[in-house]
């Protein structure tokens, strides 16, 4: 084999095991919005009022985020290869405490479980992800994240209308069938734990200015846009007068451009303040659009600043830190992004309550 065909075959073998892992990542991010159009639903088959409710929402952003750092733990000691074992265990565990469990203390308690495992999808894939310097690799994972976060909005309250509205607080469980594609180890990178990090790793990465820099931005999109999943569709479907499943698929699709548009700004390597921008102008759009239509544009664009942040700003995270820091300082920006999956529903919530 020509050395041209050796290095066509490994380009090809890096995207094949990039497409496995967003294909990890995108059922683990449905998760986050799956349930968004039906909490009046649950709430009423719970028993609780709407804004308590939400929480199922919430609790699956504080699950994510707290399971980001443990999961991210045992990772360094067993690999991607373990981390991905413990998540499915977590994954199936919180489904069926949600689906044969009744009560909303039960459903809460699943929902985190789901969650937890989730963050693992999210942590390995990225983890493996990473580790193509390119940043494409990470780029695709984080197309596939905001293709699944996105597809919720519609497959959630479609499982809702035609089985039943817990269906739409459990879709995470379909990464556990995309583990079959993702099966061996990365092509350029062996399937075994890193050197331990020093004690001080977090530290040394939270001092980076390049990490400061790229997590906060992070923060501030993810809020922005999980806080615009949660506002967005129900402002665009009382405008428009639409149905929960009507309001869904508008939705979804509008989110999903974005998502798919983002591979634009990752191919360009867009500047961080064009991604702070796409996330003001998207506030602008939602927040005061006269029409459904504005409203889901704006939805589109927050999908598409924030999809492009995951992939620019994770391999920019780690900017000057030695390679042993890598997966801490991923970690780490994971969990900012996780922090604003949960604050962003909250604060949409309590602006809208």
């Amino acid at each position: 084999m020509t050395a041209g065909t050796v290095a066509a075959a490994a380009g090809t073998a890096v995207r094949g095991r990039a497409l496995a892992l967003a294909a990890l990542a995108a059922p683990a991010a449905a998760g986050v919005s799956g349930p968004a159009l039906v909490v009046p639903e649950a709430a009423a088959s719970l028993g609780v009022s709407v804004p308590t409710a939400t929480w199922l929402l919430t609790v699956f952003g504080i699950g994510m985020a707290a399971g980001t750092p443990l999961l991210t733990a045992a990772g360094r000691r067993s690999g991607p290869g373990g981390t991905l074992r413990t998540a499915a265990a977590l994954v199936v565990a919180g489904t069926a405490l949600v689906l044969f469990v009744p009560g909303f203390a039960a459903a809460l308690a699943g929902r985190a479980l789901l969650a937890a495992g989730a963050a693992g999808f999210n942590v390995a894939a990225f983890q493996l992800a990473g580790r193509d310097r390119s940043g494409r690799s990470a780029g695709l994972v984080a197309i596939g994240s905001a293709v699944g976060g996105t597809a919720g909005l519609f497959g959630g309250a479609a499982v809702a209308a035609g089985v039943d509205w817990r269906g739409a607080l459990v879709l995470p469980v379909l990464s556990v069938a995309a583990l079959g594609w993702v099966r061996g180890p990365a092509p350029d990178a062996p399937d075994s734990p890193r050197p331990r990090p020093a004690r001080d790793g977090t530290a040394t990465a939270l001092r980076s200015p390049a990490f400061r820099s790229s997590a906060g931005l992070m923060l501030v999109l993810s809020t922005v846009n999980f806080g615009l999943m949660y506002a967005g569709p129900r402002r665009a479907g009382e405008l428009a007068g639409w149905g929960v499943v009507q309001t869904g698929a508008f939705a979804a699709v509008a989110a999903l451009a974005g998502a798919l548009l983002s591979w634009l700004l990752v191919r360009a390597r867009a500047r961080p303040w064009v991604l702070a921008c796409g996330g003001a102008l998207a506030v602008a759009l939602a927040a005061g659009g006269p029409w459904a239509w504005v409203v889901l544009l704006g939805s589109g664009v927050s999908s598409l600043a924030t999809a492009a942040a995951q992939g620019l700003l994770t391999g920019a995270s780690t900017e000057g830190l030695p390679e042993e820091l890598h997966d801490t300082a991923v970690g780490l920006f994971n969990f900012a992004f996780l922090v604003g999956v949960a604050a962003g529903p909250a604060l949409a919530s309590a602006l809208l309550s």
